[in-house]
């Protein structure tokens, strides 16, 4: 096609589909992909090579996995020679680079779900199809690799059918398991969708070898040679349908008198064996002979080709114009148009819902208003700037534009956050390279040159002109948290300033990461995993910084919280003695922190809305739930290890308090009690899970005696005692990890774990498939090295994939002052708690031990002595 024709098809929404390619590790996309883009450069690639194309790093060709999404734009033809420009996104699978996944779902309308046909669904395509239904996108799926069943486990084609039914109706539990699981706080509204062949939104593909059919593509072979309608034929080539030689016609019972083998095996799987078989077993001159029976020529060169590169090359050759228009007929089909979906994305993601600008964006209006939300920021080849990726809502977008870049903390209440630039640049992304466009419209996905550079994450981008009142894009939700922790510095001292520049292309580069410099001074990078900041060292190394950097040992961020109601009524006074407060600590009921860190509680929401939220599914009394002032350490849920976690409520009485009063000093408090929760009293790591009442406020009458420079200290110092006399105890971050591994070698698994303080709580056989499946918990503290250990253990035979799944209490009373760590030995489970707070406050360059007269006045000093609760 002609870059005239793509800018043609880029101006029609309705033959515009975006969607996101998801799955596990290793499980096709990027091949799957491959077998598209070749398609659309209507080329034959050398069947003896693996291109890899979307994989645009030196890293990820070497690592052979994706580590940032592929955004690759194309036209295609469907099965009726329509054209579609399909913008699609390759993403990573590997569990630490899910944030990639999240990124790529804000822009697409579908999620494409691609499975392996041997491995099934495992944990981390249960997470995408979760992840996909939280983003309200349409689910498809691609069951991948069929040729592992013909080739490798060499299963006759029946037990190949039942093993990719139990494929699909695994997929289909998993999607029902999270649509109910969401379906309530996302508003969705049916029941959950079902995936089947027969309805066209599943397809069945081997892109190693080249090939992708639905049941009416494979029809259509049969429509070339008889008098059938393939769409008609589709309908009974899966499930209990039986073909009738004697007949002619199809039935749900086998029939009495000859073959009784299912339609699909019939019709479908034996002839795919045959070719398989044929290309595998015969010699080149039957085979030749043979493939031209099927339409299919080799020449002599192609005969002579190994047996690998030989199969690839007839299968690609068979299916040749079947392949992508199957694809495309699945986006066509059940990919929704951007138009169409417009409403959806702008109601669940825009903060604001009203005005001309939102009704402009839902119904995809050109000459509206501009609104193009970024999602991602992508590097260019010589590294030294960045490109937004980005979605038009509504209006047109052209080189030249001014417009104004609002940033991720912007509201029409606080305007700071905001950028005045100008566009320099508007291209489609062919993943290695960039087309550029004069302009485009809604529904597409462009890369906008010259704004980069003001874009931290993600971003909304409007026009300069327009005076309609703007909102912003939320920022993405992720999956996933940040929890490791890397310590880096510069070998040479004077490149500090390079080092500081790269940390900050890192945090731009990748969703999740974040750089900060701790008290002590040095710079910590923050990252979801092992790999993931061993990708983005790699980046600081090479690509943005060029500068030698030392590297300290990997550590894991921490949360603070408490197992008790506080002992005493803790207060604290202002520095001028005009304002006292009062507070209490106690733990969160269970649920709530997972829930408000998911985002259920919005933050536009009135009182009166989260006050019926606590009551409706936490039972809380309505007068407490109508009191709550905040949450804290965030307003909305970030990915900042704790986020909106905590909960400050005003539990006064009015006959004991002037409320006048204390509302006019509420937002100082509120700071104070953030402030207090994002750096916690025993190791200035976040507070999670924690309740803290207000009891009693004495505050001065005069605003001058009231400032946030007397209140907000005090509140926070309140909130340390209140938190430090309710028993505090230090969380640690648990990983999921699932291990597959074969029968014989599960035994082995499990000592590697209990030596980390594992545990296993799944072991069971893979249906269809020759491993075991073994799902744990292991804390994240012992878990780097844990897959080296894994494989020389087992001899290289298992794989395991693990992630962020919750938080827990560490054992032990990281207050007690009897404890004696010793050096160079492990701590027995009771001291643990005392060692990882005593380690972090060494190395944040804090003193060995909490400091309580830091935190409490010398009245409550002299208080806690007189009352001596503890003993």
């Amino acid at each position: 096609y002609t870059t005239q024709f793509l800018k043609g098809l880029l101006d029609a929404p309705r033959l515009i589909r975006n969607a996101c390619l998801l799955g596990s590790l290793h499980c096709g996309k990027t091949s799957l992909m491959d077998v598209l883009v070749e398609r659309a450069h209507n080329a034959e690639w050398d069947p003896s090579k693996t291109i890899r194309y979307s994989d645009t790093r030196k890293d990820e060709q070497e690592r052979q996995l994706s580590i940032k999404m592929a955004p690759v734009s194309l036209v295609l033809p469907d099965s009726r020679g329509k054209h579609f420009a399909l913008h699609l996104t390759d993403c990573p699978g590997h569990a630490n680079f899910s944030d990639e996944g999240t990124c790529a779902l804000r822009a697409a309308d579908c999620a494409v779900i691609v499975v392996d046909a041997v491995e099934g669904c495992i944990g981390q395509t249960e997470r995408c199809i979760a992840h996909a239904i939280e983003h309200k996108a349409a689910l498809t799926l691609v069951i991948n690799k069929v040729d592992r069943l013909i080739v490798e486990l060499k299963l006759p084609p029946t037990d190949a059918y039942f093993k990719l039914c139990h494929t699909l109706d695994d997929v289909n539990a998993k999607i029902a398991e999270a649509w109910d699981a969401a379906a309530l706080r996302l508003d969705l509204e049916g029941d959950a969708p079902r995936l089947s062949p027969v309805d066209g939104n599943v397809l069945f593909a081997s892109a190693q070898h080249g090939w992708i059919f639905s049941l009416e593509s494979f029809a259509s072979v049969y429509a070339e040679k008889s008098k059938v309608d393939p769409a008609q034929l589709a309908k009974r080539l899966w499930g209990d349908r039986y073909f009738d030689s004697s007949t002619g016609q199809f039935a749900k019972r086998p029939p009495t008198e000859g073959r009784n083998v299912r339609s699909f095996v019939a019709f479908v799987l034996e002839p795919l064996y045959k070719i398989y078989s044929h290309v595998l077993g015969e010699e080149p001159a039957t085979l030749k002979e043979a493939l031209l029976e099927v339409g299919v020529k080799m020449s002599k060169e192609d005969l002579a080709l190994d047996p690998r590169p030989l199969l690839k090359c007839a299968c690609r050759r068979f299916f040749r114009d079947r392949a992508a228009p199957s694809f495309v007929d699945l986006l066509s089909q059940w990919g929704p148009c951007p138009l169409d979906r417009n409403s959806t994305k702008v109601k669940q993601h825009y903060a604001l819902l009203s005005g001309p600008r939102f009704d402009s964006m839902c119904l995809g209006d050109a000459n509206g208003p501009l609104c193009v939300h970024v999602v991602k920021l992508l590097s260019t080849p010589d590294a030294k700037d960045f490109v937004a990726y980005g979605r038009v809502y509504s209006g047109r977008i052209k080189a030249g534009n001014r417009v104004r870049v609002l940033g991720e903390a912007y509201s029409p209440e606080d305007p700071e956050d905001q950028r005045p630039c100008i566009v320099q640049g508007v291209g489609v992304c062919h993943g290695r390279h960039v087309t550029e466009v004069l302009e485009a419209g809604p529904g597409n996905c462009v890369v906008l040159e010259g704004v980069g550079q003001h874009v931290a994450k993600t971003a909304t981008i409007v026009d300069d002109s327009s005076d309609d009142p703007c909102a912003i894009f939320e920022p993405p939700r992720f999956d996933d948290q940040a929890i490791v922790k890397l310590a880096v510095e510069p070998l040479n001292p004077a490149e500090l300033p390079k080092m500081t520049e790269g940390l900050r292309k890192i945090s731009k580069s990748y969703p999740l990461a974040r750089t900060k410099v701790e008290e002590s001074g040095e710079h910590v990078v923050v990252g979801t995993g092992e790999l993931y900041l061993d990708c983005a060292m790699h980046d600081l190394r090479e690509m943005y910084s060029s500068v030698e950097i030392k590297v300290a040992d990997p550590v894991v961020a921490f949360c603070e919280t408490v197992v008790e109601t506080s002992s005493l009524k803790c207060f604290s006074e202002t520095p001028n003695k005009r304002n006292k407060l009062t507070m209490i600590a106690e733990p969160l009921d269970d649920g709530v922190a997972d829930d408000l860190e998911r985002g259920d509680v919005r933050a536009d929401w009135t009182k009166k809305q989260v006050g019926a939220h606590f009551r409706a599914k936490y039972d809380w009394d309505l007068l407490a739930a109508r009191s709550i002032w905040a949450f804290g350490p965030d307003t909305v849920s970030t990915q900042s290890g704790a986020g909106c976690s905590n909960v400050l409520l005003d539990d006064t009485l009015p006959s004991e308090v002037d409320k006048k009063l204390l509302n006019a000093a509420r937002e100082s408090i509120v700071q104070g009690f953030q402030w207090g929760c994002r750096e916690g009293p025993l190791c200035d790591e976040p507070i999670r899970n924690v309740k803290f009442k207000i009891l009693d406020a004495a505050i001065a009458d005069q605003a001058l005696h009231r400032g946030g420079g007397q209140v907000i200290p005090t509140a926070r110092r309140v909130c340390y005692s209140a938190f430090l006399m309710a028993a505090p105890r230090l969380m640690e971050p648990i990983l999921s990890v699932d291990v597959q591994c074969p029968a014989d070698c599960v035994q082995a698994v499990y000592p590697v774990l209990a030596r980390r303080r594992g545990h296993i709580v799944q072991d069971a056989p893979k249906p269809g498939a020759p491993f075991y499946t073994v799902k744990a918990f292991l804390p994240a503290v012992d878990s780097f090295g844990f897959e080296t250990d894994l494989r020389a253990f087992t001899q290289g035979q298992a794989m395991c994939s693990s992630r962020f799944d919750h938080w827990a209490v560490c054992p032990g009373d990281p207050l007690d002052r009897s404890i004696i760590l010793h050096p160079l030995e492990p701590s027995p489970p009771p001291h643990l708690a005392r060692e990882f707070m005593v380690k972090t406050r060494r190395r944040k360059g804090l003193s060995e031990d909490v400091s309580i007269a830091k935190f409490f006045d010398d009245p409550m000093l002299r208080q806690i002595a007189e009352e001596n609760p503890i003993s």
